[in-house]
């Protein structure tokens, strides 16, 4: 069968082959509600019909801003129908990354969900590509509302009557998808049909829940990780079905598992972290065998104390990027190796090379670079960063890891994270897994700083559990004991929350933008002082990270509920870009996203009024704790009262917490 798809060369037509050897059968649950094989096949049909009516042609891109829904995938498989390429992109992006990706890729139409119409919206006033938006759901008040470009309905646009396929090659574009910008902004990707056709088979052959038949999906479909769960999907040999989650909620998500009797899921290293917050061993998750690890390390702390309390199921970290088509590594099914993040998939040349592009042998760290069928040709509008990225006819990861004498990868760190403090190399990971064997501190970040004597010295920042009481001074006590003297902290930072990405990944730039901040102001505070509200303060004025949540008086910085809710459903801002939700004290929880959902105080927001939807127990506890945690800290520190004006590029005036 594979052969025969590979053929073909065109993902739809792969689909269409994956449908009619399946048969009709149910295999997608959303919300109540299971949609069969027929069905999701027919909407795309029907779907690209309307989309070439829309003017759609062969080679457009088609922008997917979505939260998780069925149309996630019937709009994949139609665009490809219709000849166009996809972008997807996370949800939880700002409305000048949405524009950025807009302007960059000339995307000719966008399809969203009702929750983010506004946004998107307001990225298209202006110049732009953008001829129309589909949105699944319309707000009824919105023909008495000027608009920058048509908004048609997804269901209306889907009514048109099926179409045939529009033959592309395997070597046509069909995603451009967009890199996280941790380091810089964020550079387009062009995938072709092979390049996701291999993904999807080589995925499928070595992934350990590659056999399952019962998968729970709590991660964002609208983002290159739905494109890897679609091509898994059409080279399956048996019929399976998925449960499909909105977006990520960790009492829900434990309720799916037990009710479905999930076989399968994949997780990111936050939310496994969010489910040991959740009564497990009440629930009985015994055909839960596999869980999907990746997109940052899994700290040893939290698979031990999750596969000890859910005891069926076993962890298995993978590892890939969006240049390699999202895959480069899995961990064999019937050898995991906990630290790994497994072998090389099948089709996939790994090796370990110096700075001069010289091979290294087992157990020596050196950079991660990769040649397989998935790796794209070069950067979109950038070809002056190929030389570098594809030097020598291997992508160069830009990540430092090594091979041990079986065979396994491990990943240390990335190359551009690397501090080199008085010529010794520290790997901010090895810092932080140190921190976090701590019992006291649930999340760490590591940087370095510039540092006259030794070039740059290590710093770090931590959060700690509800409750704890215990000082920096105490931490780099802690730092003495577990790490060389080379590497252990001697500046640590206790502050409300560490910051994630929008894909839950440590957001290293932005632990970099507080130190920069605090560095050009010329303010060096020690101890317990909450540099991450500091930052957030001051940023209110660029409309960034200012959007704070208000219990009764005090104020929460965005990054401790970020932190501790990404990707979670909860209350937020509605259309008007504000409301009130009854807390579990009594007391209102303002919550005001703007437009920086990413940077929010809580993720999945941006909903209707008429949608709704309770504060979760569990975030209400959180914010419960985050505000004891933060009078602890006003106790040490006077933070001004009231709105800080423009941020520090437009002249604010710092406040001093001493």
């Amino acid at each position: 069968m594979g052969q025969t798809y590979m053929d073909d060369g065109n993902l739809a037509r792969q689909a269409e082959l994956a449908s009619q050897l399946h048969g009709d059968y149910d295999t997608l649950f959303f919300e109540g509600t299971w949609y069969s094989t027929g069905t999701l096949a027919d909407q795309a049909s029907r779907f690209a019909t309307g989309l070439t009516r829309l003017g759609v042609r062969p080679g457009d891109r088609l922008l997917v801003l979505m939260a998780n829904c069925p149309q996630v995938s019937i709009t994949y498989t139609a665009a490809w129908r219709a000849g166009a390429a996809v972008t997807p992109l996370i949800f939880l992006v700002s409305e000048d990354e949405l524009r950025h990706a807009l302007d960059d890729s000339g995307a000719v139409g966008v399809i969203t969900t009702a929750e983010f119409l506004p946004k998107v919206l307001g990225a298209v006033t202006g110049p732009t590509s953008v001829s129309f938006v589909v949105s699944v759901g319309v707000p009824p008040d919105l023909d008495e509302t000027p608009v920058p470009v048509p908004v048609h309905d997804f269901a209306a646009v889907a009514a048109a009557e099926p179409g045939t396929i529009v033959p592309r090659a395997g070597t046509d574009l069909a995603a451009l998808l967009y890199t996280g910008g941790t380091t810089g902004r964020s550079k387009g990707v062009p995938l072709s049909h092979s390049n996701l056709a291999w993904c999807g088979q080589a995925t499928d052959k070595t992934s350990a829940t590659a056999d399952l038949t019962t998968h729970l999906i709590p991660l964002p479909l609208a983002h290159a990780y739905g494109l890897l769960v679609l091509c898994i999907g059409i080279f399956k040999t048996e019929p399976a079905r998925t449960i499909l989650m909105r977006w990520f909620d960790p009492a829900g998500w434990v309720a799916l598992a037990e009710e479905h009797r999930v076989q399968g899921t994949a997780l990111v290293p936050s939310m496994i972290g969010m489910l040991l917050t959740q009564p497990l061993e009440k629930h009985d998750l015994s055909e839960l065998t596999a869980v999907a690890s990746g997109g940052s390390p899994l700290p040893a702390q939290v698979r031990a104390e999750f596969e000890s309390r859910v005891p069926a199921a076993t962890i298995y970290e993978g590892y890939g990027c969006t240049e390699s088509a999202t895959i480069i590594s899995s961990t064999p099914a019937d050898a995991p190796r906990p630290g790994s993040v497994g072998k090389p998939v099948t089709g996939c040349e790994v090796t370990i090379q110096d700075e001069h592009g010289q091979q290294l042998p087992p157990g020596s760290d050196g950079e991660i670079c990769v040649r397989s069928p998935g790796v794209m040709t070069g950067y979109w509008n950038s070809p002056d960063l190929d030389s570098t990225v594809l030097a020598r006819g291997w992508l160069h990861t830009g990540d430092i890891g090594h091979f041990d004498d079986d065979g396994y990868l491990y990943v240390v760190d990335r190359k551009k994270d690397l501090i080199l403090r008085g010529g010794f190399n520290v790997f901010p990971r090895d810092v932080e897994e140190a921190l976090l064997g701590h019992p006291d501190i649930i999340q760490a970040g590591v940087i370095g700083r510039p540092d006259p004597r030794l070039g740059e010295e290590v710093v770090a920042f931590v959060a700690l559990r509800p409750g704890a009481t215990v000082t920096a001074e105490d931490l780099v006590s802690y730092a003495r004991q577990h790490l060389s003297a080379t590497k252990y902290p001697r500046d640590i930072r206790i502050v409300p929350g560490v910051p994630l990405t929008s894909v839950g990944k440590l957001d290293r730039k932005q632990l970099r933008e507080w130190l920069k901040a605090e560095l050009s102001a010329g303010f060096n505070p020690a101890g317990d002082l909450a540099q991450a509200e500091a930052g957030t303060l001051a940023g209110r004025g660029r409309r960034g990270d200012g959007e704070l949540v208000s219990v009764g008086e005090e104020s929460l910085v965005p990054a401790d509920l970020q932190h501790r809710a990404p990707l979670v459903a909860v209350g937020a801002a509605d259309r008007a870009g504000r409301e009130e939700v009854a807390g579990a004290s009594g007391r209102a929880v303002h919550c005001h996203m703007g437009e920086h959902l990413r940077r929010g105080p809580v993720h999945g927001g941006e909903r209707r009024a008429r949608d709704q939807l309770p504060v979760q127990p569990y975030l209400q506890g959180q914010v419960q704790a985050a505000g004891r945690r933060l009078r602890q800290v006003r106790q040490r520190c006077r933070i001004l009262d009231g709105v800080i004006g423009p941020g520090l590029g437009e002249g604010v005036q710092r406040h001093d917490p001493w």
